[in-house]
């Protein structure tokens, strides 16, 4: 299953967007879903999660401003970013995780401006 991430975009501080990842197949068909990020120089890091099960995990850092959901009907996922602030700034990444493999999809861009 193939993940397309999109949503991504410029957006003044204190600003919201909405990414979404769709998938080629079953979405649903993952243990886990979810997003991460890589800033300019720095190490990509985990951003939220989402089980088959509906736990949910947050990075400290956007706990409370960012929201990530699962849209059946749509077999896509998306992340809400509310209170966007300038350390958001990073290429996203969708991943969906199985037990034995991860499959990534290509990065969206969202730059926070101040």
């Amino acid at each position: 299953v193939q993940l397309q991430a999109s949503g991504g975009g410029l957006v003044q501080s204190g600003g919201s967007l909405r990414l979404s990842c769709a998938a080629s197949g079953s979405i649903f068909s993952f243990n886990v879903i979810g997003w991460y990020r890589q800033a300019p120089g720095k190490q990509r890091e985990l951003v939220a999660v989402i089980s088959k099960g509906g736990a949910t995990n947050y990075a400290d850092s956007v706990k409370g401003r960012f929201t990530i959901f699962t849209d059946n009907a749509k077999n896509t996922m998306g992340l809400q970013m509310n209170s966007l602030k300038p350390e958001d700034t990073a290429v996203y990444y969708c991943v969906g995780h199985d037990t034995s493999s991860s499959s990534w999809g290509q990065g969206t861009l969202v730059t926070v401006s101040s």
